[in-house]
């Protein structure tokens, strides 16, 4: 009755003020014309005032359907089918719903759960976001302090890194956005390994073509154009390979120490199907992440039925890509197998290229600069040029040459500090064997990752930063939730139980 006098109300405004309506309808669809070509220009701002209110007062109300869109949104960020509008830094997305959720928490702090970012990777990322302050002093170049090109570089290197952690600090608070968050990462990488394969057999989008047969051509179509290294919905094969391939470590190891029946197959779908999915990028460093994602495995796996087959059929694994020729009519196959060839011409280039690196930068280290990339580059009479100009190659790489051999040294050990913080949680504190697999699944995929970053630039890339940073801050978050976490997994085991109690009196019932 009430959905009925509403509907009235509304008919009877519409028909009384009919032009007033049709012109705030034509003047909205202008609004998101101009966004979608110009970017965000006066016009926009002021139509989209009332929006914004909207979307505050929602977010207010509807918090956690806020991190789920930041989770959706930072997995599309970078597809080249999907056009964003001009203007607008791709990484303000991801930051500006980070700040709205940080706000929020703030605005209602007694509801905070702050004892749980007091921890080692706190300490780490202070480590590191401090020394990427004291880099806005960096002039090793000469060409003067630029404030608003080193913020730029920052933002990307350091502080999305602190903005993920304080984010899933405070947003996974129980099991169940736990398991929920896991089953929407889960369902992403799914999509993703049907995008790929999607390119493969039926064929890539218009914008898919018109960055592959452009700007990607070089990486992308290899051996004489005979081998399309495919990318998915990300921005290139290698970020997709070895996110994909971390991505496959983390659910194959959710899969095997589940108790649950139905999230066990799940995980192990989503597993298979990412493992799958890298061979079509040709990222030889795809499979380096996924052998060294299961080889620490094996050593935080606390146990012997598990690790003893787990290494019988990891080893089987191994032995088929590194030591035989199954598969090498395949020619992503044999593409990745050439990472365990060490005459393969394109690692020998990159070596020159770090030696070369190496002799300038003894007289840089510092490095260049945070942010020297958007600063407008080094002119080519400076003597770093040549540095300037090489490429990085691996992400590594890229942060040696910004911030020199002091500033890899300080990323490695904060990392290192993040990690050991991580695997000490999952080898000691952690009793329950199903919440200790999801412990070591995120940690292992956290390493598959940094070793992807020895190879290529995919460290800080979306959307790897936000899902393997975010991932390994979830590790320390699962001991507050441990007690929570045995009690909900009871319930699921005892409607599991029941369930299969039911259909065996079923069974039963029907042969008498």
């Amino acid at each position: 009755m009430v959905n009925k006098v509403y509907s009235n109300r509304i008919s009877e405004y519409t028909h009384e003020n009919g032009g007033r309506v049709l012109i705030l309808f034509l003047l909205f669809l202008l609004v998101i014309y101009s966004f979608l070509n110009y970017g965000f220009g006066a016009f926009t701002v002021v139509c989209c005032v009332p929006i914004l209110v909207i979307i505050i007062l929602a977010t207010f109300r509807y918090r956690m359907l806020c991190f789920w869109l930041l989770v959706v949104v930072n997995y599309f960020l970078q597809w080249h089918g999907l056009k964003l509008p001009s203007g607008i830094p791709m990484s303000m997305y991801n930051e500006m719903l980070e700040i709205i959720l940080l706000v929020l928490v703030i605005i209602d702090a007694k509801d905070a759960k702050l004892e749980r970012i007091t921890n080692l990777m706190l300490l780490g990322l202070f480590l590191w976001c401090g020394f990427c302050t004291l880099e806005i002093l960096n002039n090793s170049c000469g060409l003067g302090i630029n404030v608003g090109a080193w913020y730029m570089g920052t933002r990307m290197m350091a502080f999305q890194l602190l903005y993920a952690f304080l984010t899933f600090s405070l947003y996974i608070k129980n099991p169940k956005i736990l398991i929920r968050y896991l089953f929407i990462w889960g369902s992403l990488a799914l999509f993703a390994s049907f995008w790929i394969w999607k390119q493969a057999n039926i064929g890539l989008t218009h914008s898919e073509e018109v960055w592959l047969y452009g700007a990607g051509s070089n990486t992308h179509i290899i051996q004489n154009g005979t081998l399309i290294r495919y990318f998915s919905i990300f921005s290139d094969a290698a970020n997709f390979g070895i996110g994909i391939a971390s991505t496959a470590v983390a659910f194959i190891i959710f899969g095997i120490t589940s108790k649950i029946k139905k999230h066990r197959i799940i995980f192990l779908i989503i597993g298979l199907a990412s493992a799958w999915a890298m061979f079509p990028t040709g990222t030889r460093t795809a499979i380096a992440c996924f052998i060294a994602g299961f080889m620490v495995y094996i050593f935080l796996s606390k146990s012997v039925k598990i690790a003893v087959p787990f290494t019988v059929i990891f080893s089987t694994f191994v032995f088929i890509i590194v030591f035989t020729n199954i598969g090498q009519g395949n020619q992503q196959i044999r593409r990745m197998r050439s990472a365990f060839n060490d005459n393969d011409p394109s690692s020998n280039v990159r070596k020159i290229n770090q030696e070369a690196i190496k002799s300038y930068l003894k007289d840089a280290p510092w490095g260049l600069g945070v942010g020297i990339w958007n600063s407008g580059g080094i002119p080519t009479n400076n003597k770093f040029h040549k540095v300037f100009s090489t490429p990085a190659d691996s992400e590594y790489v890229g942060i040696w040459i910004r911030t020199g051999v002091i500033g890899l040294t300080v990323f490695l050990i904060s990392n290192g500090i993040m990690i050991l913080g991580a695997c000490i949680i999952v080898f000691f504190r952690l009793k329950s064997p199903s919440l200790r697999g999801i412990g070591a699944g995120l940690t292992c995929a956290m390493i598959s990752q940094q070793v992807g970053g020895y190879g290529n630039m995919v460290l800080f890339q979306f959307p790897n930063c936000l899902v393997f940073y975010g991932g390994l801050t979830i590790v320390y978050i699962l001991p507050f939730i441990e007690k929570e976490w045995t009690e909900w997994e009871n319930k699921e085991l005892a409607k599991q139980e029941e369930k299969n109690r039911l259909k065996l009196e079923q069974k039963l019932a029907k042969r008498v």
